[in-house]
C-alpha cells in the first residue's frame, strides 16, 4: 500500500498514521500482511507529495523540486512533469528521517516491510535544470543515508530501496557507478532492493536495475512492482501484450524476486490477475 509523506505528516511533527492503522487492521483480520511504500514524489505537476509546511518555510527551500519531461536533449523546452522531495537537502532530509523513526516506533515488526520510492529523478543532464544544492554525488550520498536511517528505524520489518536509475549516467555506455554503488551499499546495510515497473526485456531496465536486482537475490530481500501500464506492455519476444503468466515468470525466474507487488489497474486486475491466482489454488 502506498502512503504519501504529505498525508502522513499534515502538520509539522503532527503525524497521522490512521490510514496505515486501518489498512493493517483489515489485512490482519484476513491473516494478510501489510507492505508499505512511502511516497515523496509525483509524476503530475499539479501534485506535490511533501508536507505543506516544507513548501512554506524558507528553511526547506520549497521542500520539493520540479521534475521535467525532456524530448531528447532539448532541455530548453523541458515540460514540468512532477515533483520530488529535496532528498539531498539536509533540512528536508532531517524531517524525513523523523518521519521514518515515528513510523518505526509504531509499525516495526508489525508490518511485513517498508520501501522507499525510486531513485530516478528527471532534472536533465547538463545542470541547467538542477535544483538548488543538487549534485549527483550529493544525491547518491543522500540515498545511502536514507537507507541507513530506514534500517535503524525498522530493524525487524523488511526494508527496501527502489533503485531503478540514477542521474548523471546511462548504462552501459556512461557508467559512473552511481546506481551500482547504491546497490552495493544496500547489500552492506542488509537493506532490500527493487524497483517500479515490471517490463520484461525492456532495454533501459535490462541495462540498469534488472541485473543488479538479480545479483542481489538471496543476499537481501528483493522486489518488483507491476505498475500502472505494465499490464499493457508488448512482450518483444512474442509481439503480443504480456500475460500475467509471463510477468510472473519474468519476476520469479529471471529477477528471482522475493516480492511481486501487483497494481489494481482495471480491467486487468479483475479480469486477468484475480482469475489467474484463483486458478492456482
Amino acid at each position: 500500500m502506498k502512503y504519501t509523506w504529505r498525508e502522513l505528516e499534515p502538520e509539522k511533527d503532527a503525524y497521522d498514521f490512521s490510514a496505515i492503522r486501518q489498512d493493517w487492521m483489515f489485512l490482519n483480520s484476513k491473516s494478510k500482511k501489510l507492505f508499505i511504500q512511502l511516497q515523496d514524489s509525483s509524476f503530475d505537476p499539479t501534485i506535490v507529495n511533501v508536507p505543506r509546511y516544507l513548501q512554506n518555510d524558507g528553511r526547506y527551500h520549497g521542500g520539493a523540486a520540479k521534475q521535467y519531461s525532456i524530448e531528447g536533449d532539448d532541455e530548453e523546452h523541458a515540460v514540468p512533469a512532477g515533483w520530488v522531495a529535496r532528498r539531498w537537502d539536509g533540512a528536508v532530509q532531517e524531517r524525513f528521517h523523523n518521519l521514518l523513526f515515528a513510523l518505526g516506533r509504531e509499525f516495526d515488526g508489525k508490518i511485513a516491510g517498508i520501501n522507499l520510492p525510486e531513485t530516478a529523478v528527471d532534472f536533465g543532464e547538463t545542470g541547467r535544470l538542477f535544483p538548488k544544492g543538487f549534485t549527483v554525488e550529493i544525491y547518491r550520498d543522500a540515498i545511502v543515508t536514507n537507507m541507513m536511517v530506514l534500517k535503524r528505524a525498522f530493524p525487524k520489518s523488511v526494508t527496501m530501496q527502489y533503485a531503478n536509475f540514477m542521474p548523471g549516467e546511462w548504462l552501459p555506455d556512461k557508467d559512473r557507478c552511481y546506481l551500482r554503488s547504491v546497490y552495493q551499499r544496500a547489500r552492506e546495510l542488509k537493506v532490500g532492493v527493487g524497483g517500479p515497473d515490471l517490463l520484461p526485456y525492456k532495454p533501459g531496465q535490462m541495462n540498469h536495475s534488472y541485473p543488479l536486482i538479480r545479483e542481489c537475490a538471496g543476499s537481501v530481500p528483493t522486489g518488483i512492482a507491476v505498475q500502472w501500464g505494465n499490464y499493457e506492455l508488448k512482450n518483444p519476444k512474442t509481439g503480443k501484450r504480456v500475460t500475467i503468466s509471463e510477468l510472473l515468470r519474468f519476476g520469479s525466474d529471471y529477477l528471482r524476486v522475493d516480492y511481486l507487488f501487483w497494481c489494481t489497474q482495471e480491467p486487468y486486475f479483475s479480469e486477468e490477475l484475480i482469475p489467474f491466482f484463483q486458478s492456482k489454488r
